[in-house]
């Protein structure tokens, strides 16, 4: 999710493949030396992550237990990555913060490329809710993507307050911009199209793109970075627009009159996952204990409106930005959870009938 601009791994697991040979030649730094100094190195998005988690987590973990936490940035979902330091058993890094379909990916097959992490019962760990764990992860942030508006467009007459209404161009005016690909625009097309949250897997790509067709000539904008959203909102390019919630959020920063509807979110999951085999498992688990304090955790919206994942950690956030926040109450349980597998099994098919609807 959350300022993700990475997003989860399905805007980005293709590219994971491709970057398997540039893993290769990536230097290894374990050394035995390394583990006997107590040094974890850590893989995260970059950018304002980094630097939140490096006041948050990084430094104040080194100062209360000893252990060096290094954090290094990897531009896309780094299975490919992960992979080769398993395989090769040398490790770059001993841990990541990956979405739930970089996790399927890694622990699929006969050899599992991720350490389970044992720590569903343990009492730092347990007050995460079971949406936001999995045996090889544990749920450090929630991303979410929205419909977002312009809130002067719609002065005077009503905001739009749903998927249907981003559909219904007779009835709410707007000029639009859709994201030039499947992933979360076909969850965004049914639910338009009236599926309720509940019941939007297994996605019927024939009643999706049954939708996307009544609304496709009055789309004459389709977006691909994150950065053009941002920057469409703030000049006013568009009135309305699906898109990762840090955008609008990052638009409203600069003073753009930008609104923001939760209702029929979709979101995802990034989670904190160890690598198979790294010398270094038992650091990393404290690491990620550590993570989990809720006063701690709160600490992130200094930063960004973070997704934390311990639902204690608002009794520490300040009540006029826990709206923001995609894990608010409010928030989550108006959403619908992206479902990992289902988009791994059809993440092609996907892109293959998407790609052909647009050019038609």
């Amino acid at each position: 999710m959350s300022t993700r601009q990475t997003g989860w791994s399905r805007r980005t697991l293709l590219k994971a493949g491709a970057a398997g040979t540039a893993a290769l030649a990536m230097p290894a730094i374990w050394s035995p030396a390394r583990a006997q100094n107590k040094r974890i190195v850590v893989r995260d998005d970059g950018g304002i992550y980094t630097k939140a988690y490096g006041e948050v987590f990084y430094k104040p973990f080194t100062a209360a237990t000893g252990i060096e936490v290094v954090g290094v940035q990897a531009n896309a979902e780094p299975t490919a990555q992960i992979r080769s330091m398993v395989e090769a058993k040398s490790y770059t890094w001993d841990m990541a913060k990956i979405s739930e379909p970089a996790i399927l990916m890694l622990t699929s097959g006969d050899k599992p490329m991720l350490e389970k992490h044992g720590l569903e019962n343990d009492p730092a760990v347990a007050g995460i809710p079971k949406q936001y764990m999995s045996e090889y992860g544990v749920g450090t942030n929630v991303y979410t993507t929205v419909l977002a508006y312009r809130t002067d467009a719609f002065k005077g007459r009503k905001a739009p307050a749903s998927w249907k209404d981003f559909y219904d161009v007779a009835g709410v005016s707007g000029r639009r911009a859709l994201r030039k690909h499947p992933f979360d625009t076909i969850e965004q097309a049914l639910m338009a199209d009236g599926v309720p949250t509940g019941e939007v897997y297994p996605c019927d790509f024939d009643r999706a793109f049954k939708a996307l067709d009544r609304i496709k000539k009055d789309i004459p904008i389709f977006w691909t970075s994150g950065a053009q959203v941002e920057q469409m909102l703030i000049s006013g390019e568009v009135d309305l627009v699906p898109t990762w919630v840090s955008r609008p959020q990052a638009a409203i920063a600069t003073g753009a009159p930008v609104g923001i509807v939760w209702d029929q979110n979709i979101w995802g999951l990034d989670n904190w996952a160890i690598l198979a085999g790294t010398p270094n498992a038992d650091a990393c688990r404290q690491f990620i204990k550590f993570t989990c304090d809720p006063k701690r955790q709160a600490e992130l919206v200094k930063y960004f409106p973070a997704g934390v994942t311990m639902p204690d950690a608002f009794k520490h956030i300040d009540a006029a930005i826990a709206p923001n926040c995609p894990t608010f109450p409010a928030n989550i349980e108006k959403g619908v959870k992206i479902n990992a597998q289902f988009w791994l099994d059809n993440q092609q098919k996907a892109l293959e009938r998407y790609n052909a609807w647009l050019l038609s």
